[in-house]
């Protein structure tokens, strides 16, 4: 089985992405290694220092009641993207709305490691990883016309010339998808330290090459400089360099190196 990914770009031209149900597998199970270190405890997470809850193989964001955050929370839309396929949800998930997440803190979510609530939801999350996948490759679909809009004029060809290159075999749309879960489009102005972001935008404005066979290594150096930068920008209370070489090893995973 084929899935088909057709993407408008900028302003009124398409882009087709065409993926195996193999290949589709293939990117949700590298997501959940990289995420989860591919096992079913690892799908439920709270990160010390961060003010949310982390869940599934893309680690998605859910905040608490009242609480925001920098960053875009996700995990209600994929329960939203995941209830319209049949699946089965949790009781206290069916409640309808985007429902805050339930612990109000990494403390209280630590103590609730073993209750019906939060074991129900790790079984719903390893019962649903094929469909967790297909909502991150949707994603992907949205992607680019929202970086188009936020490039500068200039820039837009030259960021639709480097995705181009990348989505054209399953390697790179692997490191486009994987990208885009791991630190986002690039498009938020809430999401930049110093003025400087580290989506997937500001990747693909620093890659300059032509040749499809040379993409993604070069995709991989180029996030590789960018999540440093994100690290000598971040405010010194984050302390974001105890996570930079887990994030370098992450980008190395798209081309081997």
């Amino acid at each position: 089985m084929l899935i088909t990914l057709t993407i408008p770009l900028w302003p009124h031209i398409t882009c087709a992405i065409t993926l195996s149900h193999a290949d589709v597998q293939r990117i949700g199970k590298r997501i959940w290694q990289n995420e989860c270190n591919g096992t079913i405890f690892g799908l439920t997470a709270w990160n010390e220092g961060e003010d949310f809850a982390s869940l599934g193989i893309g680690h998605f964001i859910w905040y608490p009641k009242g609480r925001r955050g920098p960053f875009e929370e996700s995990f209600p839309k994929v329960v939203g993207f995941i209830s319209k396929r049949s699946a089965k949800l949790p009781t206290w998930l069916l409640r309808g709305g985007e429902q805050p997440c339930p612990w109000n803190s990494r403390a209280e979510f630590l103590r609730a490691q073993h209750t019906a609530e939060m074991n129900q939801l790790r079984q719903f999350l390893a019962d649903t990883i094929d469909l967790q996948a297909e909502f991150l490759i949707a994603r992907l679909e949205g992607a680019l016309p929202k970086m188009l809009a936020e490039a500068a004029p200039a820039d837009r060809a030259n960021v639709q010339q480097q995705f181009e290159r990348l989505a054209r075999t399953p390697q790179g749309c692997y490191a486009l998808v994987d990208y885009v879960n791991f630190k986002g489009e690039g498009v938020l102005r809430t999401e930049r330290y110093q003025g400087q972001g580290w989506g997937l935008l500001q990747v693909l404005e620093s890659m300059h090459g032509t040749s499809d066979t040379t993409a993604v290594d070069e995709f991989s150096g180029a996030a590789k400089a960018i999540l440093t930068r994100r690290v000598h920008n971040a405010p010194v209370a984050r302390h974001e360099s105890r996570w930079l070489a887990g994030w370098i090893r992450r980008v190395s995973s798209y081309s081997g190196s």
